[in-house]
């Protein structure tokens, strides 16, 4: 397979591992990597880091997100290094935000959309402290919702959110559409379903993105759930 995908270099990221090692099997040793996705650039960390600097089972969602994006108002949650507002701008979003607390993710974020001549905002806060911030730049039409599982001292998967989902009324337009993910392999995509349905129930559930074939799972429930909702015609955003 690797000799087929006429790449360059191997390397085995034991993310099974506490240390979450990485060793290099084949090829040259490479701190950076410029790779093209859908004629768009990003820069990758290799070997060093937990993280790549683009997570690779999203790469269905970042093209959704540019035919989706023209002439929208997006925010980008836990945006990382900033792949779906790349998408978005590449797409033609009016106005993009993304937020994050890890600065140097975001710093990364930004070499991405230089390498793709792009201007952005960007708010390096913590979510839940920020709220004010994040809503005086809205309403937007379209929200990403795309944490950890888990992020010590400040982000929970299973309390915190809802916390999130609570806020979108006040962050939507009448017309949005938000993209919430899990990638927890025991959390299934009722959990999204059924929280939206609680804390937002203007939102309906419209559709779940496919999955890359890279990527299979012993289920669906398993694997990624990036799951589309949309406002109900008709339903008040602020109600």
């Amino acid at each position: 397979s690797w000799q087929h995908s006429q790449a360059h270099s191997l390397l085995l990221h034991h993310r099974y591992l506490q240390e979450s090692s990485s060793e290099w099997l084949l090829g040259e040793v490479l701190d950076e990597c410029l790779i093209s996705e859908n004629g768009l650039r990003y820069k990758l960390d290799l070997g060093q880091k937990q993280n790549s600097g683009l997570f690779l089972d999203m790469r269905y969602g970042r093209p959704w997100v540019q035919a989706q994006a023209r002439d929208q108002r997006v925010l980008n949650l836990f945006a990382y290094t900033c792949g779906f507002s790349v998408a978005a701008i590449a797409g033609g979003a009016a106005h993009v935000v993304n937020l994050d607390m890890a600065r140097a993710a975001l710093s990364r974020g930004r070499d991405n959309h230089r390498l793709n001549q792009h201007d952005l905002s960007s708010l390096g806060h913590e979510l839940f402290k920020s709220w004010g911030k994040v809503k005086k730049c809205g309403p937007y039409d379209l929200v990403i919702i795309d944490p950890p599982t888990f992020q010590k001292g400040s982000f929970a998967l299973s309390k915190d959110y809802q916390r999130i989902l609570r806020q979108l009324p006040e962050l939507l337009t009448p017309q949005g559409t938000v993209l919430a993910c899990v990638n927890d392999p025991d959390v299934g995509p009722e959990f999204l379903i059924d929280s939206m349905a609680r804390e937002a129930p203007s939102l309906i559930f419209s559709e779940r993105l496919e999955n890359p074939p890279e990527f299979p799972d012993i289920s669906t429930a398993s694997g990624l759930k990036a799951l589309v909702f949309r406002q109900q015609p008709g339903a008040d955003a602020d109600a």
